[in-house]
C-alpha cells in the first residue's frame, strides 16, 4: 500500500532573524524535523540593499522585484549551509522529493516567483505574501510566519494594519487552505514545531 505523504507545513524566517545569534540553531533543530516542513527564507539586508539602491539608480519597481526574489534565494543558500541537511527545492515537485526523503524543504522562489503573473511587481508584495501564495500553492496544511516581534492581534489584517506584514498579505492568506499563525523566535526556539496565534 503507498504511503501517502503528509501536507506540507511552512516556516517563514524573516529577514530580521538574519541578526539573531539563535538563528543557526534553529535552523538545525527544523532541518532535524524534517519532512514535511518547507522553509522559505526571507530577503533580510540583501533585500534592503535592493530597496536603497532603487531610488540611487532610478531602478523599476519590476526589476526590483526580480531583485528581491533574488535576495531571498541567495538568502536560502545561506540558510542550506548554516544546516547542510535542509533540501533546496525549486519546484512543488523538488519539495515533495525532498519530503519523500524525509528532509525538511528549503524553498528557491525563483523559479516559481518569476513565473507566477499574479505576483505584483511592487515593494507592497514582500517574502511574507510569496510564503503565503506558496502556501496556497502547495495546498499547505500550516503557515508560520517566525517574526522577532509578537503579532499586533489575531488575524492578517491586523498584522498588516502594524505594518508587521505586507498590505497583501491577508488578501494571500485568505487563500491558504491551511492554518495561518505568527510566532516569535522566542516561542520557535523554544518549541521550534509548535505555533501561537493562528489565524
Amino acid at each position: 500500500m503507498p504511503q501517502i505523504q503528509a501536507l506540507p507545513e511552512i516556516v517563514k524566517l524573516g529577514g530580521s532573524l538574519l541578526g539573531d545569534e539563535r538563528l543557526p540553531a534553529l535552523l538545525v533543530a527544523l532541518a532535524r524535523r524534517g519532512a514535511p516542513l518547507v522553509l522559505v527564507a526571507g530577503g533580510g539586508p540583501l533585500a534592503d540593499g535592493v530597496r536603497a539602491l532603487q531610488p540611487r539608480l532610478g531602478l523599476s519597481d519590476a526589476a526590483c522585484h526580480r531583485m528581491a526574489i533574488l535576495a531571498m534565494e541567495q538568502t536560502a543558500i545561506a540558510f542550506a549551509d548554516l544546516a547542510p541537511d535542509l533540501m533546496l527545492a525549486d519546484t512543488p515537485e523538488a519539495i515533495a522529493d525532498a519530503h519523500a526523503q524525509g528532509c525538511a524543504a528549503l524553498w528557491l522562489p525563483a523559479r516559481m516567483a518569476l513565473a507566477a503573473r499574479e505576483l505584483p511587481e511592487s515593494w507592497d508584495l514582500t517574502s511574507d505574501s510569496l510564503a503565503a501564495w506558496l502556501a496556497a500553492e502547495l495546498g499547505a496544511a500550516r503557515l508560520t510566519l517566525v517574526k522577532s516581534t509578537p503579532a499586533s492581534g489575531p488575524t492578517p489584517a491586523d498584522w498588516a494594519a502594524s505594518g508587521l506584514v505586507d498590505p497583501l498579505f491577508p488578501s494571500f492568506a485568505a487563500r491558504a487552505t491551511g492554518a495561518v499563525e505568527i510566532v516569535t523566535i522566542d516561542a520557535m526556539v523554544t518549541s521550534p514545531g509548535r505555533g501561537s496565534l493562528a489565524a
